[in-house]
């Protein structure tokens, strides 16, 4: 995607959460208990959990909903138990690649949702494999380009393990390994850099150029994806120019 399509796209994804808060809880609670069940329940010694966490308080999520949701993760009998972690693999309009992580407590009605939702919106649901090679699991983290200068923070990023740092647009992307996620968010922290989005992510490695008829049906597709009380992340290889996103959107 191009950093405008990238970030267009998260704050189209943050509008649509902060729109819909108690779905939104309901996702994150459920990431949350699994991987304290997966895990245990200290976040120090849970990276899983840790994440979970930090994604919840990104949200804002109250510290009482926060710790109710490990609770369950870590009680006898709890429902985590009942849920399964699956990726599944599509096209979008355009030969756009798709993934979707799942996180379900019925396989089936999972995978008949998945599928019909690719269908209803000109997309294919694929085989295991058949886009994943697309992608690289990579920590992403935007800081606004007015926020802070490059030397800085290139400096803070770099000491703490970042991967690389380069401008997007309006924002400076910094990217990490997964395992050097955490600690380089820490390190911007520490350092007084506000960011406004840090997550880990399937980040494609080659793009697909849309339209403005064919990213409609393609952000469609996503939307629909996203909206599915099972779905938990959706990524895409597309590529939206500012000119056709601004016709998108007018």
């Amino acid at each position: 995607m191009s950093g405008h399509s990238k970030w267009s796209t998260i704050k189209r994804k943050k509008g649509a959460m902060d729109a819909k808060r108690g779905a939104l809880f309901a996702k994150l609670s459920r990431a949350i208990t699994v991987a304290a069940r997966e895990g245990g329940g200290d976040p120090d010694a849970n990276p899983a959990l840790a994440l979970a966490v930090q994604k919840a308080k990104d949200a804002n999520m109250p510290n009482d909903n926060i710790q109710r949701a490990i609770d369950r993760g870590t009680g006898a009998g709890s429902e985590a138990s009942d849920y399964e972690h699956i990726t599944y693999e599509g096209y979008a309009p355009g030969g756009v690649a798709v993934m979707v992580e799942v996180l379900t407590d019925n396989r089936n009605r999972a995978a008949s949702d998945i599928r019909y939702i690719f269908s209803k919106h000109g997309g294919k649901l694929g085989t295991s494999g058949s886009v994943a090679y697309l992608f690289e699991r990579k920590g992403v983290i935007l800081v606004p380009a007015e926020a802070v200068g490059e030397e800085e923070l290139m400096e803070a990023a770099l000491e703490a393990g970042a991967e690389d740092v380069e401008l997007d647009g309006d924002h400076w992307r910094v990217t990490t390994e997964p395992t050097e996620f955490m600690a380089v968010r820490r390190g911007l922290e520490e350092a007084g850099i506000r960011y406004e989005n840090a997550q880990l992510s399937m980040e494609p490695m080659n793009t697909v150029k849309l339209d403005a008829s064919t990213a409609k049906q393609t952000l469609r597709l996503i939307d629909a994806l996203e909206e599915n009380d099972d779905v938990q992340e959706v990524y895409a290889n597309f590529d939206i120019s500012e000119e056709v996103m601004a016709e998108v959107a007018g």
